[in-house]
């Protein structure tokens, strides 16, 4: 990769300007040792929703689908994030994490996809089988933090935007999308470790402002630094699973609590819930991050409506 170095690129490697998100082979081993996994449900039954019709005038429409998966529709343009269908977050169909429930819309039932935004490239949020057949069946603008252009040309895409933090991209007329910064890693191969970048993403229309988090830790002044260089958003889609143990993640994800914080931080006029409920990552049960959220919000005087919980296939018009 030739790219010049910067405060978070060394000229071989990425990362936080405020120190490692990732943890070494020896942590990992003494989190697998010691954890004491709450027990999730094997199937979580739900019943998919047909895509909503897109948006008549300034709003945007936000589904989640699962996990990390939003698509969001504009009058004249649709965005995928983080697009995942498959029935394991692995490299492998027979091992790794399942799902515990159907994505709330079906593949075969999205419209038509204009744009993917990919936030890392951990599996949980880069599957290939997904991106692949979305580059084949809707041939979409791939857009995504530096280092994922080789890989997602593997998988088919034509059209590729690599962005470094700050950056911005315009896909269509009336739509801008800036890279922003988050506290995380990378890694998808051995010897992998943070090749690629990571970040979430930033989207202005010309009336509503949604706010990608992607994921990561906790991080007061980076969040701020965010609503500063951007604005506050409209609309902040922030993650609340995978975060036990908190010594082994809470460098790279951040827990309930810190997700309220950062709705407050990045100043969100409203904040969606994701990275939760669809496969079991981490230690907490499936309906923890729900809960200890709902307790957050009650802490901070947060009311419900502000910070909500979608059901896989629910929409919130922003």
């Amino acid at each position: 990769m030739t790219l010049p170095a910067s405060d978070h690129f060394n000229g071989k490697t990425f990362f936080n300007p405020g120190g490692p998100a990732e943890r070494g082979m020896l942590d990992v081993l003494r989190w697998q040792l010691t954890s004491r996994a709450a027990r999730w449900p094997k199937w979580v039954e739900i019943v998919p929703q047909p895509a909503p019709p897109a948006t008549a005038d300034g709003a945007v429409m936000a589904t989640w689908v699962n996990h990390s998966t939003f698509l969001l529709q504009t009058a004249g343009h649709t965005v995928l994030t983080d697009p995942v269908f498959s029935e394991r977050a692995s490299p492998f169909t027979w091992a790794g994490p399942r799902r515990a429930h159907a994505p709330g819309v079906a593949f075969s039932d999205l419209p038509r996809i204009e744009t993917v935004l990919l936030s890392h490239d951990h599996y949980d949020h880069c599957d290939a089988p997904s991106l692949r057949r979305l580059a084949h069946e809707h041939q979409p603008l791939f857009i995504a933090p530096l280092g994922h252009r080789a890989l997602l040309a593997e998988l088919g895409a034509t059209r590729i935007v690599e962005l470094d933090w700050w950056q911005a991209h315009s896909p269509a007329p009336g739509l801008t999308v800036t890279m922003t910064p988050s506290k995380h890693w990378s890694r998808r191969t051995v010897g992998g470790t943070n090749r690629r970048l990571w970040g979430g993403f930033y989207l202005q229309t010309p009336t509503r402002r949604v706010w990608f988090a992607g994921d990561s830790g906790y991080d007061e002044p980076l969040f701020r630094s965010i609503r500063q260089r951007c604005g506050a958003p409209d609309l902040a889609l922030i993650p609340i699973g995978a975060y036990e143990p908190r010594w082994f993640m809470s460098a790279a994800h951040m827990n309930p609590a810190e997700a309220v914080r950062t709705h407050f931080d990045c100043g969100a006029r409203q904040s969606v819930a994701m990275h939760w409920g669809t496969f079991q990552l981490t230690d907490e049960a499936r309906e923890t991050p729900v809960q200890a959220l709902e307790e957050a919000r009650a802490a901070a005087g947060l009311a419900g409506e502000k910070f909500r919980v979608l059901s896989p296939g629910q929409s919130l018009g922003t």
